[in-house]
């Protein structure tokens, strides 16, 4: 499962091609151009970090009044509706020995049992580690970490359209994502690779994450087996024994409203009984899946997500999670999801105050758009949704790189155009420099009324650094933009995604192990038979 909807046919969707205006005479370019600033732009770069750390304080839309009302009606829903956790003889188990009333499927939690089973057990925050130390992530508190798109079947891009995904494109992104600075998450399903067998698909996504990246990564949720065969694979990944560390962050999904089945729950007993995170994670498109108001969604999600976290701390105490929330608002008229919207945003700050309240990490956010193609209004959506998720205060966001059509798509210049506005906010979650430097009080004494700032000591020591330095953005003047070849945002775009892969490199992987994992994958696959259901 995903936070995606799977299509049931192929539409091919207008291939649309970046094609260059006709009719122009060539131009000469200046020398230096586009590719000189962009190297004088690197040399300048400051050092990126792992992970950002916020220094402003979540914004708070409701007040604490209103959370506590929030939460009983949360209770209300486990105590007296209760929730279904189908097909799972272990929830039933464990939930009855925690002094829950079971009715076959249907579990009833006596009120407060489940806040303090997380409370009680769960970390407020934890070090998810990577195969790189220097890129370990830390999961909560003040800190924010942005991974790409998840569980698309198609992909986009300029030159091809839009084309079910494949394996190459998923070594693809992870190549992006392990090289982008603004991403400190390599993700998990980027892309669904339809050339593989559903059976097998895991075993080389969980490889390309281990071999083309070196950032945290997901594990595969689709079955309990293919949990346990990514816990295997991070074992031998991490050179045999992952000493009791959190290596895999993975996506829960509930089956909203009200549902727990099988197959994420013994994805998430996995998990949790290798001490490994899972992002418990209600799915929820408001009006079909929870009611249309923010506040009955916000309180059916709480009740969702704290009984799957429930769950994992029964199955093993202080095992990390990260309460999740996907809500969507809907077009009342053709009942497809909408994104970008206000209502979703007020969800996302409802349910970050919550999340805090409860003391464990919160999961939200992106990049969503319900656009089909990288313009405008992908961008506006994009942004509508990555701002809260900055004000949020959010710790794991899923889908910041790359998400479109409504997540049934990746597209290759909507994942570089999304992580140019990721280094925005990474800048912007810095918040004011109140340093000496910051003060500038020399400049402003040395200065004289009515003179320009520009060739004073301070501008000149910090003009390099002063101001995010866009790798998309086309600030020139219309002449030289004319001069240029009139790009728009979306063909640089196209050029950029391909002058990355094209530098690509490898991180090092030892070739005992990189031995050991091929031969894992091989006699896993020759002990199964294909299905692509």
């Amino acid at each position: 499962m995903s936070d995606t909807t799977d299509p049931t046919s192929d539409s091919s969707g207008g291939d649309a091609e970046a094609a260059p205006a006709a009719g122009r005479k060539a131009r000469g370019r200046r020398s230096g151009g586009r590719a000189g600033r962009k190297a004088a732009r690197q040399a300048s770069a400051e050092p990126t970090l792992p992970f950002i750390t916020r220094t402003m304080k979540p914004f708070e839309l409701v007040s604490d009044e209103g959370l506590e009302m929030i939460e009983h009606n949360a209770e209300v829903i486990l105590e007296e509706k209760g929730l279904n956790f189908n097909d799972y003889p272990l929830a039933q188990e464990l939930f009855k020995d925690a002094g829950c009333d079971i009715d076959g499927a249907r579990i009833r939690f006596p009120r407060g049992l489940c806040r303090q089973l997380i409370q009680d057990n769960a970390p407020a925050q934890y070090t998810q580690h990577a195969r790189n130390p220097e890129r370990n992530v830390e999961i909560g508190g003040p800190h924010t970490v942005f991974a790409p798109n998840y569980g698309s079947p198609f992909v986009f891009d300029l030159d091809e359209g839009r084309r079910y995904a494949t394996i190459t494109d998923f070594q693809n992104f992870v190549k992006l994502a392990n090289e982008s600075s603004n991403l400190h998450h390599s993700g998990g399903t980027v892309c669904e690779p339809v050339d593989i067998p559903v059976n097998k698909r895991h075993l080389d996504m969980v490889y390309a994450h281990l071999k083309f990246g070196d950032k945290p990564f997901m594990g595969s949720v689709t079955a309990e087996e293919r949990a346990q065969d990514s816990v295997d694979m991070a074992r031998i990944g991490f050179g045999g024994d992952l000493a009791d560390r959190t290596v895999m962050t993975s996506l829960i999904n509930a089956s909203s409203p009200m549902c727990w089945d099988a197959t994420m729950l013994g994805a998430a007993k996995v998990y949790a009984e290798n001490n490994q995170a899972c992002v418990i994670s209600p799915f929820i498109l408001a009006g079909a899946m929870a009611p249309v108001t923010t506040a009955g969604v916000a309180a059916q999600t709480l009740a969702e997500a704290m009984a799957g976290m429930a769950f994992c701390q029964l199955v093993r105490p202080g095992a990390p999670v990260v309460f999740g929330s996907f809500a969507s608002s809907m077009s009342m008229q053709t009942g497809a999801p909408t994104f970008g919207t206000p209502e979703p945003a007020m969800v996302l700050y409802t349910i970050g105050a919550l999340a805090r309240r409860l003391g464990v990490p919160f999961r939200s956010g992106g990049s969503l758009t319900a656009s089909k193609l990288p313009d405008a209004q992908a961008a506006y959506e994009s942004a509508s949704t990555l701002l809260p998720t900055m004000m949020a205060g959010v710790n794991f966001v899923l889908h910041a790189a790359g998400w479109q059509e409504g997540g049934l798509a990746i597209g290759y210049e909507k994942f570089v155009l999304d992580c140019d506005q990721l280094g925005m906010m990474a800048t912007f979650a810095k918040g004011v420099d109140l340093s000496e430097n910051g003060q500038a009080m020399d400049a402003l004494r040395e200065n004289e009324p009515a003179e320009h700032f520009l060739g004073t000591a301070h501008t000149l020591a910090n003009f390099e650094t002063a101001f995010y330095r866009s790798d998309i953005a086309d600030n020139n003047s219309y002449e030289q933009w004319d001069e240029d070849g009139r790009l728009d945002a979306g063909t640089r775009a196209n050029g950029l995604w391909k002058e990355r892969l094209a530098a690509y490199e490898p991180p090092p992987l030892d070739d005992a192990i990189d031995a050991e994992l091929l031969d894992f994958i091989a006699r896993k696959k020759e002990s199964l038979p294909d299905s692509f259901e």
